[in-house]
């Protein structure tokens, strides 16, 4: 994600020329700096939106659990910073709550429900995606209730700093999930989405977009490249498999796929979106 020639400060910076987030005082121009609120998603997800208007361009999306630094609210709206990657635009305000008991547990399946009693024939909510961030007070059999009262399976869950250890076999559970530029979840996803999401399910940071992210690791040789690598292209990010083998969200599958690297590199290059970086993340 992210077109050829955009630049990188304002998607990570909380300023505007009449507002900006008390912290850049000093760094940055505004008319008035004012400090931000911190809150939580309690939406299943909610899309981040570059202006406030839910027709507008879709830059991100949050999951449940995690923390949006809001700065200013209206129309239904709150413009703010999510907190994981600091990606910034406009939240929808009835997606996010005040902050409440701090996670305990992280999602770890793909997307899993939750359910209004310890039963799979209860009603259910969601579905909740891999990496989104929840508080469990109480078990009962193989079921885990929230402080929000809902009941999640407990096998769907992992506790606060137990991480998988293969990024690519957490994007390979992503196959066939649909493209859909912003999205971060199964129910769709783009390039850098699921670059991101499969990081962060193995306890690594990472930003938002392709160029950071490929910004952000490390240089290597086309002959050195392997399994967990990246390899990049103006706005395209990939993750190999090995080294003859790509998995990404892209609009040529409008799916996330795995396919020859060759022929994914060739694909790019002659739409003049070379060279083919690798990058070690």
């Amino acid at each position: 994600m992210t077109g050829p020639g955009e630049d990188r400060a304002p998607r990570l910076r909380l300023a505007r020329p009449g507002l900006a987030a008390a912290s850049l005082e000093g760094i940055v121009p505004a008319e008035r700096y004012a400090p931000t609120q911190p809150m939580r998603v309690a939406a299943v997800v909610a899309p981040v939106f570059r202006a406030p208007d839910p027709a507008s361009e879709r830059l991100d999306e949050l999951v449940h659990g995690e923390i949006f630094q809001g700065l200013e609210t209206g129309g239904g709206f709150v413009w703010g910073q999510a907190a994981r990657d600091g990606y910034v635009g406009f939240a929808p305000a009835d997606a996010l709550a005040p902050l409440a008991a701090p996670p305990t547990h992280r999602v770890a399946a793909i997307r899993t429900y939750a359910f209004a009693e310890p039963s799979i024939k209860a009603a259910a909510s969601g579905p909740f995606s891999l990496n989104a961030l929840v508080a469990i007070e109480a078990e009962q059999g193989p079921f885990s209730r929230s402080v929000d009262g809902a009941w999640f399976w407990s096998a769907h869950l992992a506790p606060i700093g137990v991480f998988e250890t293969d990024p690519v076999a957490i994007a390979e559970r992503f196959l066939g999930a649909p493209y859909l530029w912003g999205g971060r979840t199964s129910v769709g996803l783009d390039c850098s989405g699921l670059i991101q999401q499969s990081l962060y399910a193995c306890g690594r940071a990472s930003p938002r977009d392709a160029d950071l992210q490929l910004a952000a690791a490390r240089q290597i040789g086309p002959a050195d490249a392997g399994r967990g690598d990246l390899a990049g292209w103006v706005g395209h990010i990939g993750m190999l498999v090995d080294e003859a083998r790509l998995i990404h969200a892209n609009s040529h599958h409008m799916a996330v796929a795995v396919e020859p690297l060759d022929a994914a590199i060739a694909r790019m290059e002659a739409a003049g979106r070379g060279p083919t970086v690798f990058r070690r993340p």
